[in-house]
């Protein structure tokens, strides 16, 4: 009886199914960018100063009126001295400020003129040139540079769970 046992639980433990999850991943990617060409422009104002001792004002310094498309343009003041053979200072300075500039239009795209103003950074874009990048089927990963202003990123993310 006791071989019976033995043999019918050995049977049944041959005919119970194993219980195991596996899950295999395998995620792949590959990202390319090319920066892109950039202005960044503020315009400066004009800017008129005066000061003196021992002047008297003649005719004053006058900024021209602003319209679109031009600078504001100066005249310069007239001056002369109250005390004759006294010591006297004068100074006077203008900062021509930025015309108004036009619209910027984008074509397609792309700024055909960056506008220059007073204040202005450019920065030129990338160049793809020979940028590329290829993952094959086997996990093998090749990327080749490109120009100035490119990035290439590759990536294999492989991950095996059993539960």
């Amino acid at each position: 009886m006791t071989r019976a046992l033995l043999v019918l639980g050995i049977t049944f433990a041959a005919a119970l199914p194993a219980r195991a999850d596996i899950t295999h991943k395998i995620q792949s990617s590959i990202q390319l960018s090319v920066d892109g060409a950039a202005s960044q422009a503020s315009r400066i104002g004009s800017t008129l100063a005066v000061s003196g001792s021992n002047v008297s004002l003649d005719s004053a310094p006058v900024l021209g009126s602003l319209t679109a498309g031009s600078a504001v343009g100066y005249t310069p003041g007239q001056y002369s001295v109250t005390t004759a053979g006294d010591a006297f200072s004068y100074t006077e300075s203008y900062i021509e400020g930025d015309a108004t500039p036009s619209a910027t239009t984008v074509t397609s795209g792309v700024v055909p003129s960056l506008p220059m103003l007073g204040d202005t950074t450019t920065t030129s874009g990338g160049v793809a040139s020979n940028l590329a990048g290829t993952i094959a089927t086997d996990g093998a990963m090749t990327i080749t540079a490109g120009g100035a202003g490119t990035t290439a990123i590759g990536q294999i993310v492989t991950s095996i769970t059993v539960d």
